[in-house]
């Protein structure tokens, strides 16, 4: 037997009461959107399920396009017929024949209550001609496979199990956020968790040539070729950060590097977001992870922005995040031997507590709000998709 249609279940937006409609026409704009190439699929829009008629497509690319869209709780792969008991059971038979001899189990969902025949008693009819019918012995409690019926207004889906998908929201409900993407594990990852839960992305990527090599940029646009499988377009803002970067290290307290240089990378960011109307700035922080990632150190850090910074990856341990980036392919990616400009100087050192009036005190000691602006002025910005050309054409900019 061949599919002909995949029907497509959403998860969270069924607890979004009045704005359920809208999130359901945004999710189905975007599936329809994923799956742009291929032109014989035809889209149908119900209340609570998407499906999309296949129409000879294959299956599996059709799959893969969408395990990328966020807001897709699960899919099956479904047979429709008619809301016959007659047609149902016949559909269902010749399913369970294609398989090899083992155990089954029939569930029945029965949405459209106009169908004269209870779940249960579809159940029995069906199970009743597969036994007749097949060398296959019923299990209710651990079937080699199932037969899953839903019964709705539209008619009646019969298929064997679901695919899951990336759950979360549709992407573009939750607005437009400002990644600091280093090139590292946990940015990409922190940016892939904002785009699950519906809010589109902008990288902004701060470079200290001679410091940083090519390959650190390089590793970025690579990164933001794999997330835009999701997002599409990708706007990388490159920060002319060496200047400033010299400046801190020229106040002499090593110690206070990091949380001067985080601080200044805010302030770049905040600039950079106002004009690109991002509502939060995004960080791959982990409590804890590194010196600069202590709760102070953040306290500190953070005083000198007023927009929101969410840090998705706040509570994760390393490993959970390395698995993470592993399922979306950007690990490989962020491990090449190219360190960024919060790596090159790293002091030995680092204060783990740092004080806020301490903190303003060094910035004191240079004109710091001239070398802000200055690299705002100059950031290049590059928009990224996964067919960009080549990574090493970024390198330009620096």
């Amino acid at each position: 037997m061949k599919y002909d249609c995949l029907l497509i279940r959403f998860g969270e937006l069924n607890t979004k009461g009045r704005n359920k409609q809208e999130f359901i026409n945004l999710l189905y704009r975007n599936i329809k959107q994923a799956l742009r190439d291929f032109p014989n699929l035809e889209f149908i829009k119900a209340h609570d399920r998407i499906y999309v008629n296949l129409n000879e497509t294959d299956n599996e690319a059709v799959v893969a396009r969408l395990k990328t869209v966020s807001g897709i709780e699960n899919m099956s792969f479904v047979y429709k017929v008619e809301s016959d008991i007659t047609k149902i059971i016949a559909t269902s038979l010749e399913l369970a024949a294609s398989k090899e001899v083992g155990t089954f189990k029939v569930v029945t969902r029965r949405s459209d209550k106009r169908f004269p025949i209870h779940s249960d008693d579809v159940n029995r009819a069906v199970a009743e001609v597969i036994l007749q019918k097949t060398k296959h012995t019923v299990d209710v409690h651990h079937p080699t496979f199932f037969i899953k019926i839903e019964i709705r207004n539209e008619g009646t889906f019969i298929f064997f199990d679901s695919i899951k998908g990336l759950g979360g929201y549709p992407l573009g409900v939750g607005g437009k956020s400002l990644v600091l993407l280093s090139g590292g594990i946990d940015s990409p990852v922190a940016s892939f968790m904002m785009m699950k839960r519906g809010v589109k992305i902008e990288a902004i990527h701060y470079a200290s040539p001679p410091y940083t090599a090519p390959g650190a940029l390089e590793k970025v646009v690579d990164l933001l070729k794999v997330l835009s499988k999701i997002q599409g377009p990708i706007a990388l803002h490159i920060v002319p950060f060496t200047k400033l970067q010299e400046a801190i290290y020229d106040t002499k307290d090593e110690s206070y590097a990091i949380t001067l240089m985080r601080r200044m990378m805010y302030r770049i960011a905040e600039q950079v977001a106002l004009k690109r109307n991002c509502l939060a700035l995004v960080s791959g922080e982990s409590i804890g992870q590194v010196a600069s990632q202590t709760l102070n150190s953040m306290a500190v850090i953070n005083e000198v922005i007023k927009m929101p910074m969410i840090r998705p990856l706040a509570t994760y341990d390393k490993e959970e995040i390395i698995n993470i980036s592993k399922n979306i392919g950007t690990y490989e990616i962020s491990i090449r031997p190219f360190i960024d400009c919060c790596t090159i100087f790293t002091p030995k050192n680092p204060v783990i507590k740092p004080v806020s009036s301490r903190a303003v005190e060094l910035e004191t000691k240079f004109d710091y709000q001239t070398l802000v602006n200055e690299c705002v002025e100059n950031i290049q910005t590059i928009y990224i998709d996964e067919n960009y050309s080549s990574a090493a054409d970024a390198t330009k900019y620096l």
